[in-house]
């Protein structure tokens, strides 16, 4: 059995790799010309959900989000600083620690198989979706058509495609992991 203090240290650890993987999955992107890219940091904040938690799951995208927030240039297209963060797509940078949470919180409640886990990673985008609309919305003076046209209707095909390749990953690491090391 494993000490309070070395699994601190543990989730600790992953906590810091989540956010690094989501700085990765951030810079593979394609741009779009109203600048909110493509990119898998919805499937790397549903795989901190998933695979973390809700607890440690968010504190992973705190983390990545605090980062860019000090000048760290973890978002897409290595961009960070309070600019990118409270600019018109910063609401989606923030959303992302809304995917990690509800994914998290729903994948404990549902389970981890694979349409439970769609489910809540799908409940986990949709949130990320609200707060970033939202947020370009208000920044942009846009109607919430011509924000769901520009920041909602193209990126829902890729999104799916992300979904399920997090649950999937999730399942398949879940298999393969030794007990106890997530």
């Amino acid at each position: 059995m494993q000490s309070v203090s070395a699994n601190r240290v543990r989730h600790m650890v992953l906590c810091a790799l989540f956010a690094a993987l989501t700085a990765v999955c951030s810079q593979i992107a394609i741009p779009m010309p109203w600048g909110v890219p493509i990119n898998l940091a919805v499937f790397a904040a549903c795989m901190a959900g998933s695979m973390l938690g809700p607890v440690w799951g968010t504190t992973s995208l705190v983390v990545y989000v605090a980062l860019a927030a000090i000048g760290v240039p973890v978002l897409a297209g290595f961009q960070g600083g309070p600019a990118a963060i409270f600019g018109k797509t910063g609401g989606y940078a923030l959303g992302y620690i809304l995917t990690a949470l509800l994914t998290g919180l729903l994948a404990k409640v549902l389970g981890r198989r694979f349409w439970p886990l769609c489910g809540s990673m799908v409940v986990g985008c949709l949130a990320c979706y609200a707060l970033g609309t939202a947020w370009f919305m208000i920044l942009t003076h846009s109607p919430l058509l011509t924000a769901l046209t520009l920041c909602v209707l193209p990126y829902l095909p890729a999104d799916a495609l992300k979904i399920a390749l997090a649950a999937l990953l999730t399942i398949q690491l879940d298999r393969r992991m030794p007990r106890g090391l997530l």
